[in-house]
């Protein structure tokens, strides 16, 4: 498994396959690999000893449930569950703000890049907690699936999130994980993902477990 740990399985049945991915690790084969890429499909095929096929995706820094399928049925069932909104996601954040109202919902329309057109999209926002040193645990729940959506919809907001230096900046990073010992992480997990299952037919919610750096940057923020 290329060094890497054995991860740790949420939910596991004939077809499906959730794990709680860490932080750092890619979830496909990049198109030029390094050295030291640890792929999350090829670590789980190792470590169940069967081929598998992701379903869908999360960004290299982003940990929490993470869905794969043992078959191609399985697969395009679910990955079309995903395209048609039918899956959903709920995701939690640590963000750089206290913004006002402690509700709200982002519609700012996303590219996927400078010469890409304007997509629709929208995001709906719920504080959670908030923390000493004006940072906050927000629950964000994604009605479409744009590039980064959660990230540049916080950012919009004026709040992103912390440990992302792509849109927080790495200045602002570094003095927050220089104050909170955090790392280089981003603090963004899918904290679960509710779907019907595409053979049994009935509803399921997988869940993550509380990431351990969220809880320990929770704990040294609490006013």
């Amino acid at each position: 498994m290329n060094g890497a740990s054995p991860l740790p399985i949420l939910y596991q049945d004939e077809w499906l396959i959730a794990v709680d991915k860490p932080a750092g690790q890619l979830v496909h084969p990049a198109d030029i690999p390094q050295e030291d890429d640890q792929v999350t499909m090829k670590i789980l095929r190792d470590q169940i000893g069967t081929q598998v096929r992701a379903i869908h995706r999360l960004d290299r820094p982003t940990t929490g449930v993470l869905l794969f399928s043992t078959n191609r049925t399985t697969t395009r069932a679910l990955s079309r569950a995903f395209e048609r909104h039918q899956v959903q996601k709920v995701y939690h954040a640590i963000i750089d703000g206290h913004p006002s109202p402690d509700q709200w919902r982002c519609e700012e329309p996303l590219r996927k890049s400078e010469d890409a057109p304007e997509k629709e999209a929208a995001t709906d926002f719920q504080i959670l907690k908030k923390f000493q040193n004006k940072l906050a645990l927000v629950e964000a729940l994604p009605r479409s699936g744009r590039y980064h959506q959660i990230r540049r919809h916080l950012l919009h907001a004026g709040t992103p999130i912390v440990g992302d230096y792509r849109y927080t900046g790495f200045e602002r990073c570094e003095e927050l994980a220089a104050k909170h010992g955090l790392g280089t992480r981003m603090f963004l997990q899918s904290k679960s993902l509710t779907f019907t299952h595409p053979s049994s037919k009935e509803e399921m919610t997988i869940t993550a477990p509380e990431d351990p750096l969220f809880e320990r940057l929770a704990l040294a923020c609490l006013d």
